[in-house]
C-alpha cells in the first residue's frame, strides 16, 4: 500500500490516500500540545508508541466484537486504515475523577465511580470543544438517535476490555477519550487513537501519571512514563 496526496494534518498525525478509495494511511507524529493546541511541544518516539500501542489495543478490541478502522501496520509509524467520515463527537468515558472532571465540578481528583461515566464533547477547536448533551448532537443532526445508542454502547464495551488489559498490567485505566467514524456504507467503527495522549493511565501501586498529564502538567518524566507502559504493553504479550 502507498501514499498518494496528504489529506489531511492534526496536531498529532498526518493521513493521507492511497490508491484504494476505501483506505488511508495515518502517520504518527511526535508533536505534542494540550489545552486545543496552547501548549506545544515533542514527546521523543510518540509517534511511534501511539501508532503501535493503538494497532495492537484496536485488535484486541475488534476480536471483542467493536469494529474498528484498523487495517494493517505498515512501519512503525504508518498504518492503513478504513476510510471514515468522522462523527464530530468526542466520547470520554470516566471510572475515576481527574482533570477536567474534577475541576468542573469542583472535587478532587481519585473519586472511583460505582460505574462509569459517558460523556460527549463536540469536535470544535473553535468553539474549545464544548460539551454536548446526547440530545443536543442529535438535534444538530451529527448522528442519529440509534448511532448515539451504538456509540455510547461501544463506548462501555470499550472501557470494560482496556480496564481489565490495564489491570493485569499494574495500570488503572483513569479516563479516556475515543472517536467514532462512519465507512462508506454507513457502517459506524471506532476510529482515532488509543494511546497515552488519549488516555490517563495510573500506576495501580503508587498512583504515579503514565500519561500525557506529564506534559500537560510540568511534571517530567513524559518520554519515559510513555516508554513504561509501551513496556508493560509489551512484557505481558503472550
Amino acid at each position: 500500500m502507498k501514499k498518494t496526496e496528504q489529506l489531511y494534518e492534526g496536531k498529532a498525525k498526518k493521513v493521507f490516500n492511497t490508491e484504494d478509495p476505501n483506505l488511508l494511511i495515518v502517520s504518527y507524529k511526535d508533536d505534542a500540545t494540550a489545552f486545543n493546541g496552547q501548549k506545544k511541544g515533542t514527546i521523543n518516539q510518540k509517534g511511534i508508541i501511539n501508532n503501535q500501542m493503538s494497532n495492537f489495543l484496536m485488535q484486541i478490541i475488534e476480536k471483542d466484537g467493536v469494529p474498528t478502522h484498523f487495517v494493517e501496520e505498515i512501519n512503525e509509524r504508518e498504518t492503513v486504515v478504513k476510510r471514515v467520515e468522522i462523527i464530530p463527537l468526542e466520547v470520554i468515558v470516566r471510572n475515576i475523577s481527574a482533570g477536567s472532571f474534577a475541576k468542573r465540578y469542583g472535587v478532587d481528583e481519585g473519586i472511583v465511580f460505582e460505574q462509569p461515566t459517558v460523556e460527549f464533547s463536540y469536535k470544535n477547536d473553535d468553539l474549545g470543544d464544548p460539551l454536548m448533551s446526547p440530545l443536543h448532537a442529535i438535534a444538530l443532526k451529527l448522528l442519529t438517535q440509534d448511532e448515539m445508542d451504538k456509540i455510547t454502547d461501544y463506548a462501555l464495551r470499550v472501557n470494560k476490555i482496556l480496564k481489565e488489559f490495564w489491570v493485569q498490567r499494574g495500570i488503572t485505566l483513569v479516563d479516556f477519550k475515543i472517536e467514532f467514524g462512519k465507512t462508506v456504507d454507513g457502517t459506524v467503527i471506532l476510529a482515532d487513537e488509543i494511546s497515552p495522549d488519549t488516555c490517563r493511565l495510573w500506576d495501580t501501586e503508587t498512583g504515579e501519571k503514565l500519561d500525557k498529564d506529564r506534559f500537560r502538567r510540568d511534571l517530567g518524566g513524559v518520554e519515559d512514563a510513555y516508554f513504561e507502559v509501551m513496556r508493560r504493553l509489551r512484557e505481558n504479550d503472550k
